[in-house]
């Protein structure tokens, strides 16, 4: 009898050890299935993109390196402007929060310029010109006023103050200067009013008026080139007016901010002008 109870009691402590080894792996298993996920998805834990803009690809896979994110190229664009190969966009943006090991897709500015067929803009309007020139991808540089019968006709295209032929292939967003008539009878402008519009329809409007840009003079608050082209006119020389006309071809110095509320807020007379 008390060989069959020590043999019970044998039994007994085995199931009990047996299921609480089991318990005890079960448990295991749960936490470390707890402490991988938690390892792999970084629960709770992100990162904030560097602001990888106007660096070299290299530059941008060690800082990416160092910021736990990586980064792949997937595009290129050409802005003559900025330094070639250098970042221009990336997406996610600088600041954004992201997991560890997110991947940062990277547009970069393109080594070699794109290729454009000059046109040929002789004969042309002024306006004729300036279109033509803005389909191929060029910018118009300078207005050069020489006398002849008719004013703004398309007499000369030069760059870098050689004549360029038609069909010479030439890096796009060139400066292209153009020599225009100008008839004594017909040779005066008035300054339009651009404060208040953006970098490029300010220097536009300018141009449609027969004159020049002096310069571009842009505040603190502009720092790279996107912000070139979103800045705003908040004060020209000379000033505008519709009354005092100066000469075809002269130039027109704009001062341009991002700041808003450095820009000159227009009555309703001068809004309908």
């Amino acid at each position: 009898m008390a060989g069959k109870t020590e043999k019970k009691g044998l039994l007994s402590n085995w199931v009990v050890c047996n299921l609480m080894i089991a318990l005890i792996a079960v448990v295991v298993l749960l936490v470390g299935a707890m402490v991988f996920l938690n390892v792999v998805t970084q629960h709770n834990k992100e990162l904030s993109v560097p602001d990888f803009t106007n660096l070299t690809v290299e530059e941008a896979r060690l800082e990416a390196d160092a910021a736990g994110v990586r980064v792949e190229v997937t595009d290129s664009v050409f802005v003559k402007r900025m330094k070639r190969g250098a970042v221009y966009r990336q997406n996610p943006t600088a600041g954004s929060k992201v997991k560890e090991g997110r991947r940062v897709v990277l547009t970069i500015n393109a080594v070699n310029a794109k290729k454009v067929t000059m046109p040929n803009l002789v004969g042309l309007s002024l306006r004729q010109a300036k279109a033509e020139l803005m389909s191929r991808g060029l910018v118009l540089n300078r207005l050069v006023y020489v006398q002849d019968m008719a004013t703004n006709n398309v007499l000369r295209q030069l760059k870098g103050n050689r004549e360029i032929e038609p069909g010479t292939m030439i890096d796009s967003e060139s400066l292209i200067d153009l020599v225009l008539g100008l008839n004594d009878l017909d040779n005066k402008a008035y300054v339009p009013d651009v404060t208040g519009l953006k970098n490029l329809s300010a220097v536009e409007a300018i141009f449609d008026h027969s004159l020049n840009i002096k310069d571009l003079k842009f505040d603190e608050t502009v720092k790279d080139y996107d912000d070139s082209l979103s800045a705003m006119v908040y004060r020209q020389e000379p000033e505008p007016s519709d009354s005092v006309t100066v000469a075809m071809g002269d130039a027109v110095m704009l001062y341009l901010t991002t700041d808003i509320a450095r820009i000159p807020v227009k009555t309703t007379e001068e809004k309908n002008e």
